[in-house]
């Protein structure tokens, strides 16, 4: 339930939240690295719901529990997997480097990731977890929400 605040260097620990509303109002988008059966529990629709609200755009993970996958997405929040038998410890990560996402469009099934930290970068691909053309629709419209809004707007 902590975090710190990373502006050059570590800040104090502090609850996630207060630590999120930091990155919101210095308007960097989160990037959340996440393990086996990430989403896994009885709390999954409000979980999706909390991830989005802390300003997280994009989650990488080793796998997926499928509903929390479906529910990311619905909340117009990116969600990736590393390719086959990578996770975020073989390939260095810890979460406290800056990332930028390359190669995202409509049916991509695969993108880059550039992670770079203390003047170092490395890149990997991830798997894109979009997996339907709806989901891309809810995606690209920032989640079921704003793609429902739209729809009656139009």
């Amino acid at each position: 339930g902590v975090s710190r605040h990373l502006n050059g260097t570590a800040g104090p620990v502090e609850p996630i939240y207060d630590v999120a509303m930091q990155y919101q109002r210095d308007g960097v988008p989160l990037v959340v690295l996440g393990g086996k059966e990430y989403g896994t529990g009885s709390s999954r629709d409000w979980a999706a719901k909390g991830t989005i609200l802390l300003g997280v755009k994009a989650v990488i993970t080793e796998r997926f529990e499928r509903i929390h996958r479906a529910n990311l997405v619905g909340m117009g929040v990116l969600p990736l997997n590393f390719m086959n038998g990578e996770t975020a410890a073989s390939l260095g990560l810890d979460g406290t480097e800056v990332f930028d996402i390359e190669g995202l469009k409509k049916g991509a099934t695969e993108v880059t990731v550039h992670a770079k930290k203390d003047g170092k970068a490395r890149s990997f691909k991830a798997r894109v977890r979009i997996n339907t053309p709806k989901e891309w629709e809810y995606y690209e419209n920032g989640g079921v929400l704003h793609y429902m809004l739209r729809q009656m707007a139009s």
